[in-house]
């Protein structure tokens, strides 16, 4: 079985679902590189920025909900469907590898900060996909490490998917300015750099970064990185969709293993 790559995605806006741009672009160039050179995923670990619990969940149903876990946007968003299955085997491995750090909860579903971004990655929907929370109880290191102990997924074709923003403050949205402010383009830089020189102990610590109170006010979007991160192990990571928007927003992603 091919050892397959981590992926860190920024999600952004929910309208990326439906949008046909240099970003959404990046995503399925992505998706056809993993299918390219590593065949397609025997199946997917979502780790998104929206489902963000207090202590560690799985999903086990073979046919998980979409949930639109937005509000206000276009009758077309909440129209769109990603009708990816589960995979009960999948979760059944994780709880082996996790034990009683990980409860079953299948009241969630696959929300958007997942079905947005594979809607381009994997248009299909054909892979089965299966969501991780993000445990608020559990310290950036910690985050760091459960990532570290999913890593083995990839040696049996599992794609770990992490979803989420480095910079998402939206007090602090400027609708008029379509690039990034500028803490948002220091945060960002600082991040970026860290983790294409797999400078970790920075990342996990990002909390000391000078603009890291505006560019991390809460820290759900975030944490995501970290998971990848863990799973990453020694692989390099290489950016895409370095770019910001609205001002507050940092929409860079990154590959790890995928040469």
């Amino acid at each position: 079985m091919t050892r397959m790559p981590v992926v860190f995605a920024g999600h952004g806006s929910p309208m990326l679902a439906i949008e046909d741009n240099e970003t959404t672009g990046e995503f399925r160039r992505i998706g056809e590189e993993i299918i390219a050179k590593y065949g397609r995923p025997k199946a997917i670990l979502a780790i998104s920025a929206h489902w963000y619990t207090d202590g560690t969940f799985i999903q086990s149903t073979e046919t998980p909900k979409q949930i639109y876990d937005m509000y206000g946007f276009p009758k077309e968003l909440y129209e769109l469907s990603y009708p990816a299955d589960g995979s009960p085997e999948l979760a059944d491995e994780i709880q082996k590898i996790l034990g009683d750090k990980v409860q079953v909860d299948n009241e969630w579903g696959i929300d958007h900060g997942t079905w947005s971004v594979l809607v381009h990655m994997f248009p299909d929907a054909d892979i089965p996909v299966v969501q991780l929370s993000i445990d608020g109880t559990l310290t950036s290191k910690e985050s760091f490490e459960l990532g570290e102990k999913l890593s083995s997924l990839r040696e049996q074709g599992v794609l770990i998917f992490g979803s989420g923003n480095i910079v998402h403050n939206l007090h602090r949205i400027e609708p008029g300015n379509p690039g990034g402010s500028t803490h948002t383009r220091e945060f960002s830089d600082t991040i970026v750099e860290a983790v294409e020189k797999r400078d970790d102990a920075k990342v996990i610590g990002y909390e000391r970064e000078p603009n890291a109170p505006y560019a991390v006010p809460t820290p759900e979007h975030f944490l995501p990185l970290l998971y990848v991160l863990g799973a990453a192990g020694d692989d390099k990571g290489r950016v895409f969709n370095n770019e910001h928007s609205m001002g507050s927003i940092s929409m860079a992603g990154f590959t790890f293993g995928l040469e």
